[in-house]
């Protein structure tokens, strides 16, 4: 819908011509008014990177320089009779952006003029690239969530024998995926730290036993993907006690640990998980390894993070080492 727009016939020379430049340089507006010859009649709000000193009438050459004054001239001159128009969006660089809009008028008595503003455009260009930015961000991030997923369940059914185990298995899995997606994005992808993320595993598992793990080491900062995996994988390890090895029972008798190292000069985050199986005998061993064996702990997660991973089960105990590269790609 157009809006209202209207002046007294015969004040446009006095009165209301006042009128209106001053609204317009109290709005910040920029306008520039050619009359049909070229010749440049009014400017109000230029912004601030053109300016002419010169004592002569402005012109768009001295104002914009040839390059910018060539393409305006030739945008002016598409415009024939009264109502059409056009626009020219012109990209500065570290300048900024800035759209000029033209339009062809009728003046009674005065005949034709051209009327062209200038919006600055470089905040909302910005913003638009931000957003186009984001959005493949969350496209990509999105893709790999999905292959990750696609990964779990695979495993999931391989060695699963039965579908209700199969769905008890997967089910918690996606629960601990979860977990760890949810610290990772209240950290606005900028990583989580190990202990955060081992405290918010157990929370998730058995609230009521955080207290019972021994943690030593450092809070290293985990990226985003490294952060998933390695959350699946703790989530994996504390299932298998709470069903077998009882250790959550026990205080001191999970160890888990987390360190920095140095592997032919790059940095590398070693994790450990040592667990005490008291009440197991060795002639249990077999048994044992048939009860905790994970693919997730030996395959899904040391590939998914460039690293490599020894688990182990005897009647001594549960041990799981994971080493893997600090710049673990997204």
């Amino acid at each position: 819908m157009r809006r209202f727009s209207w002046v007294e016939p015969g004040e446009i020379e006095a009165v209301s011509r006042d009128f209106f430049i001053h609204a317009l340089i109290d709005l910040g507006a920029c306008y520039l008014l050619y009359n049909d010859a070229g010749r440049c009649m009014c400017i109000t709000g230029l912004p601030a990177i053109w300016r002419t000193d010169s004592d002569n009438p402005p012109t768009d050459i001295a104002i914009f320089g040839e390059a910018i004054a060539d393409r305006l001239l030739n945008l002016r001159s598409k415009l024939l009779k009264a109502g059409d128009h056009a626009t020219l969006e012109i990209d500065l660089a570290e300048k900024g952006v800035f759209e000029f809009r033209c339009r062809k008028v009728s003046i009674p008595g005065h005949g034709l003029y051209s009327i062209m503003s200038i919006e600055d455009k470089t905040e909302e260009r910005r913003r638009e690239r931000a957003l186009r930015m984001l959005l493949m961000e969350v496209s990509h991030r999105s893709k790999n969530l999905l292959a990750v997923v696609q990964g779990i369940a695979s495993q999931t059914a391989r060695f699963s024998g039965t579908l209700d185990n199969f769905l008890q298995k997967f089910r918690g899995r996606l629960y601990a995926l979860s977990k760890a997606q949810d610290i990772v994005t209240e950290s606005e992808w900028r990583g989580v730290g190990f202990m955060d993320l081992l405290n918010a595993q157990l929370e998730l598992s058995n609230p009521g036993k955080v207290a019972q793990i021994k943690m030593s080491g450092q809070n290293i900062l985990l990226s985003p993907n490294a952060a998933m995996h390695i959350g699946l994988a703790l989530h994996e390890l504390i299932v298998n006690s709470i069903n077998y090895g009882g250790g959550l029972d026990v205080a001191g008798s999970i160890r888990v640990s987390c360190h920095l190292e140095q592997v032919d000069g790059k940095p590398y985050i070693n994790v450990g998980w040592e667990e005490d199986l008291p009440d197991a005998s060795q002639a249990a061993d077999q048994q044992l390894k048939a009860r905790f064996g994970s693919t997730v702990l030996e395959k899904v997660v040391p590939v998914s993070v460039n690293g490599q991973a020894i688990y182990s089960i005897d009647h001594r105990g549960i041990f799981y080492d994971l080493k893997f590269p600090v710049d673990v790609s997204e």
